[in-house]
Parts: structure tokens; sequence; C-alpha cells
């Protein structure tokens, strides 16, 4: 009697349109069995996302955008990159016609993994969701675009030598296209919003090559080789990841992901003040921002380049964290704690003296600034990094009595050339006062 009458209560006080919204939850509430794993997996189910505007406030736009090619529903017909469209129809001709196989192979594989490509991307567009015209369209797009991506990646792999199948002259696929555009696709390869499968990608190399990339591994490789040329530790990825971004993220991250056990945060003191305290720099045996430790007086960090793609990769490995559940805080912890370490220019050019940072940019000073200011907007250490822990301990022997005397004195008397000179003087001074008075008193003893 008592559920009728507040029923009946809500119906007549707050209307129709509450009540029906009361009705449909008690429904959904009552029908709704809350399985643990089932969510999971609903959430898993997407890995490449739109990145919110609240995100793209903060920092430069742009650096989420693509500059030369589209990749995948977000930013296809995107009027600044129609003019690759025509290229990567080029792709998929010269692919298919190298592989021997017929396109509607390729074609197939593609389309009986279609769903979970579609899953794959989250707020996919009306026009590229369910079965029918829209699938087909959809299953077009990622044979047109990871066939790109595959030529794209094999011109880097082989430098630009594929006048084989290519015109000499080729806009795109060739030395040419390798000198001037390789940069710009291998960009957009990371852009958070510009993402292929690699599922796809595996799908399509599979048709080409069936024994050689039936390993997943093969896959993540051949994406990891072109988008890490340059770094001294390629680490070994036996899994098929998400899409490149992924790859890159797992590759910088490699390593310990051991949690610390506090909770309290510290403040770090800057590179000058940890080096004048006594503590010494060294580059760290991996290039995974994981790999900063402090034992024995020694900070060891690993090497970083910094030059005009970095605000933009950092960026987007940031954004992934941020709007992909699981992904982790590495990334942003590092840059965290890249900005607490880095105050001014002095400080980046004590790190780049210790082979820490290769500046790649204009000058210190624009270094600092990525560093210091754009990077770190809105980004939050998580209480369990381990970096907590590395600033606590580095803070406390910065703090120790003889250290702040031996960084006072420096500060004092060091960074200011004048003023050594004048204490070296003031030494030499002391030490020819007290000889010529031992020398002007050893006679008198003589005598005596």
């Amino acid at each position: 009697m008592g559920e009728a009458t507040a029923a009946a209560t809500v119906e007549a006080d707050a209307g129709a349109p509450l009540s029906s919204w009361v009705v449909e939850m008690e429904k959904t509430i009552g029908e709704m069995h809350i399985d643990p794993a089932a969510e999971m997996a609903r959430w898993k189910r997407h890995s490449i996302y739109r990145v919110p505007e609240r995100i793209k406030n903060l920092h430069n736009s742009k650096a989420y955008q693509p500059e030369l090619v589209s990749l995948g529903p977000f930013h296809h017909g995107d009027p600044e990159l129609l003019p690759m469209e025509e290229h990567k129809r080029r792709a998929v001709v010269h692919l298919v016609k190298r592989s021997g196989r017929p396109l509607r192979e390729f074609v197939a594989a593609v389309a009986e993994v279609a769903q979970q490509l579609q899953d794959a991307y989250k707020d996919l567009g009306d026009e590229w969701r369910g079965a029918g015209e829209n699938r087909d369209r959809f299953v077009q797009l990622m044979v047109t675009d990871g066939c790109f991506l595959v030529e794209a990646m094999r011109m880097d792999a082989l430098r630009g030598k594929v006048h084989e199948e290519y015109a000499p002259n080729d806009p795109v696929f060739s030395k040419y296209g390798y000198l001037y555009l390789w940069n710009y696709i291998q960009s957009d390869m990371v852009v958070v919003e510009n993402q292929l499968p690699l599922l796809l990608l595996q799908r399509l190399l599979i048709v080409l090559d069936h024994h050689k990339y039936q390993n997943a591994s093969r896959v993540s490789r051949l994406v990891l080789d072109s988008l890490c040329p340059w770094r001294r530790h390629l680490v070994g990825i036996n899994h098929l990841g998400l899409h490149p971004l992924d790859i890159l993220y797992t590759s910088l991250t490699h390593g310990d992901h051991q949690e610390r056990t506090g909770s309290t945060a510290y403040v770090m003191p800057s590179a000058m003040e940890i080096y004048e305290a006594g503590i010494h720099f060294r580059v760290s045996d991996t290039d995974s921002l994981l790999d900063v430790h402090f034992e024995r007086g020694k900070l060891s960090m690993p090497a970083i380049r910094v030059d005009d793609r970095t605000e933009k990769k950092f960026l987007n490995l940031m954004a992934f964290e941020r709007l992909h559940p699981g992904a982790g805080n590495d990334v942003t912890a590092y840059v965290i704690f890249m900005d607490n370490i880095i105050s001014s220019a002095k400080d980046v050019a004590l790190l780049r003296s210790k082979n820490i940072i290769e500046c790649g940019l204009g000058s210190d000073e624009e270094v600092a600034k990525l560093l210091n200011n754009t990077l770190n907007k809105g980004g939050v250490m998580s209480p369990a990094s381990r970096l907590h822990d590395v600033q606590r301990r580095v803070k406390a022997q910065c703090t120790m009595r003889r250290n702040k005397w031996r960084a006072n004195f420096i500060q004092r008397y060091l960074r200011n050339p004048w003023v050594f000179i004048s204490l070296v003087a003031a030494v030499v001074l002391l030490v020819a006062t007290l000889l010529q008075t031992v020398y002007t008193v050893l006679p008198f003893y003589k005598i005596i």
C-alpha cells in the first residue's frame, strides 16, 4: 500500500516525464544483471578515441590533428587531407598487384573482423556503424587506409628504394616521398584520433604473406621499427598491440611497473640544485621512461631527444592515458617529473651536458618552456607512481646539512666568476700572510 501511494505521489507531483523515467529505470534495474566480467569486456572494446575539447583547450589543439593523411574514420574527408586520397587508392593497387592475390581476399579478411574494428572506435559516427551500406563503406575505408599504411611502412623500411613497383619520381612512394613526406606520415601515425587497429594490419599482412605475419609480434615489430628508428634499445613486444600509438606507448614504458606504498607527494628540487648538492646525473641503461632511479648519490634518467615533434608525440601519449582506462599514468608521471626537475634553461643545459637531453630545438630556453610549461598542463601524477619515491629520496639527500652547506657555498661563491676570483684572491692573500708571518717568526726562534 505504501509503495503504491509513493508511486502515485511521484506521478502527481512531478508529472508524466519523471514518472515514465522512474518506470523505465526501475525496469532496467530489475532486468540488469551486473556482471563485472561483462562490464570489463564492454569497455575493453574501445581503444581509439576523439579528444574532448576540455583537453584540447589546455594545449595546442593542432597537436591532435593529422597534418598530411587521415587514417581511420575520425578525420576522413577533412578538406586539407583530401589530396592524399588518390595516393591511398594507388597504394591499394600496388599492394594487391605485388601480392598476386585478388582484392576480394583482402576485403574478405577485413570483413570477417569488421565488428571488432568498429567497436575499437569509441563514438564512431552513424555513417560507419551497423550493417549494410554503412558496414561496406567502413570495410572499404579500412582496406584503403590499411594498405596505404602498409605501403608507407614498407617505403620506410627500404629507405624509399621502391622503384621496382613505383616510378622513380612518384610523389609519395619514392626516395623523394621518403625524404619529404615520411616524417609527416610518421607523425600522423601517433595522433590519438588517427589510429588504425593493428588487427586490421595483421589481417592485410596475413593475406600478403601468410607465414610471416601469423606471428602477432611480427606486426608489432613492423610498426615499432617505423615509429622508433632512433631508439638505442628496441623492446620486444610479444603481443598484437591495439594500434601504432599503443605500440609507441609500450616501447616507451617497458620495464618495472612497481607501485609505491606511500601516498605523500614531494616537491622535486631543480637539476641545478640537485647537482650543487653533490648528486651526480647519469644516463639510464634503457630508453624506458620508467628507468628513473636514485642510488648511491646518482640520479639515473633515460636519454630523451627533444625536437619539433616532441610536443605532438607526448600530448597524444598523455591523451591516450586519459582516455583509455587501464593505459596507465607512466608518461604523464614522467612529464611531471621533468617539469619538476627543470625550472630554467640552466637546468636543460646541465642535463644536456650529461647526455640526458638531446636538444633538437633552437635553444635551451625553448626546451625548458616545452617541458616546464607546455606539456604538464592538466597532468596529474598518480599517487602510486614510483617517481614519488625517487623525488622523496632526492629531496632528502639535498636537505642533508652538509649538502645544504655545499650547495650554499657553490651558489654564493662559485656561480659568479667575479665572486670566485675575489674568493681565490682572498685565499691567496691569506696564505701569503700566513707564510710571511711564519718566515718572520722563525728567525726569532733561531736566535733564542
